[in-house]
């Protein structure tokens, strides 16, 4: 099979959508290198690279297209992609618009549809183009993949007329570096680097209103001043992590909390990642909505128990493994808290129960899933 993909997030984007598009891409090369993959990109970046032998970028030739390269992406490349490959495979939520007449057969992958639930927490303008894009690219996709059974009913209740035959589940995998039994750090080692406290909590993900930050400082104020617990978050943030910082600042929590992006390079803690997980009590992920949480298996592999939220797609993400608790409950989040605090056989089963459970997950396993409805495809 000849397979083209989408490869502008794979090239130049470093977190959620650019991991799901490099660890996708990878894993198919590897795993079934008898198919040529080509990804097209319309903007060169030296930043990610792909050695494979069967993998060829392409990009903008003509002036025009280098001049545009979003309408290159959204338009111009259709001819293009109908002369290379027999599947298209949009790996970000779209099609191109001018593919819909082609031969090539197309698929799209859908992460979800937060953009739906809470519009305020995106721009006007950009509510309104992805409105567009996810419509038209469920509607005109001759397959689509959603990351988890709640995206695919969530796609159900959201676009009409869409044929639920025609959307397959397709789990994310987990980096398999999160499962490396990796001796780069030791705990000692790990703690004096970052600067860390003997023993955190910690959360991993844009610091935004949806992901719920706020509940988790709401939670520790719950805690006896003796018992010290410390959180390390990992992530960005603008205004809702100020609010969080004043919260803080308001209840005297400041110093049990650690933003590491804000001391360290991120780079340095992308590396440190699975043992920054591996070296903590647990991590706390009470998200309001996501379209899987990959942050809940990185944990997982890692040897980490999780707390994570009873709804969405978490409930997917952390199976039996995972204690789910109401995001919304700062006492849910407490009492899970205290639990793995200080019950240390209970912690060593949570641990035990995410590493099966992250083994469902893995590049080989969901890489398969994928071509399976790639094969589903060409036999139509």
């Amino acid at each position: 099979m000849k397979i083209g993909f989408d490869a502008k997030r794979a090239y130049h984007n470093n977190t959620g959508l650019g991991n799901y598009s490099r660890t996708l891409i990878r894993s198919l090369a590897n795993l079934f290198p008898t198919n040529n993959y080509f990804l097209f990109n319309p903007k060169q970046n030296n930043q990610h690279v792909f050695p494979e032998k069967n993998i060829q970028e392409i990009n903008p030739t003509s002036f025009l297209s280098k001049l545009f390269p979003s309408f290159w992406r959204s338009r111009w490349m259709a001819n293009e992609i109908e002369k290379k490959v027999d599947i298209y495979h949009g790996l970000s939520n779209e099609l191109p618009w001018s593919l819909l007449h082609k031969k090539c057969k197309t698929i799209v992958t859908i992460h979800d549809l937060i953009f739906e639930h809470y519009p305020e927490q995106y721009s006007q303008l950009d509510v309104f183009f992805y409105k567009n894009k996810f419509k038209f690219a469920c509607q005109s996709a001759d397959r689509i993949i959603a990351i988890s059974e709640a995206t695919k009913q969530d796609i159900l209740n959201t676009y009409t007329k869409i044929d639920p035959t025609k959307i397959e589940v397709c789990y994310q995998s987990c980096d398999a570096r999160f499962f490396l039994e990796n001796k780069k750090y030791h705990r000692d080692e790990l703690i004096g680097h970052f600067n860390l406290p003997n023993k955190y909590f910690i959360y991993v993900g844009s610091i935004i209103e949806r992901k719920n930050l706020l509940s988790i400082c709401k939670a520790m104020k719950l805690f006896n001043k003796e018992e010290d617990v410390q959180l390390v978050v990992i992530g960005k943030g603008s205004a809702y992590k100020q609010q969080v910082k004043s919260y803080l600042v308001e209840n005297q929590l400041e110093n049990q909390v650690i933003f590491l992006e804000d001391i360290f390079d991120r780079v340095q803690i992308f590396d440190a990642l699975p043992f920054l997980y591996h070296f903590s009590t647990a991590l706390i992920y009470p998200s309001i909505m996501e379209g899987f949480g990959i942050p809940v298996l990185e944990a997982m592999a890692s040897g980490t128990a999780v707390i994570t939220s009873n709804c969405s797609s978490l409930k997917e993400a952390g199976g039996d493994a995972a204690i789910l608790i109401d995001p919304n409950n700062s006492n849910d989040i407490f009492n899970a808290m205290k639990k793995l605090n200080q019950e240390d056989v209970f912690r060593a089963n949570c641990i035990e129960k995410g590493l099966l459970h992250a083994n469902h997950f893995t590049n080989e396993k969901c890489a398969a899933q994928v071509m399976q409805v790639y094969h589903k495809m060409m036999l139509k």
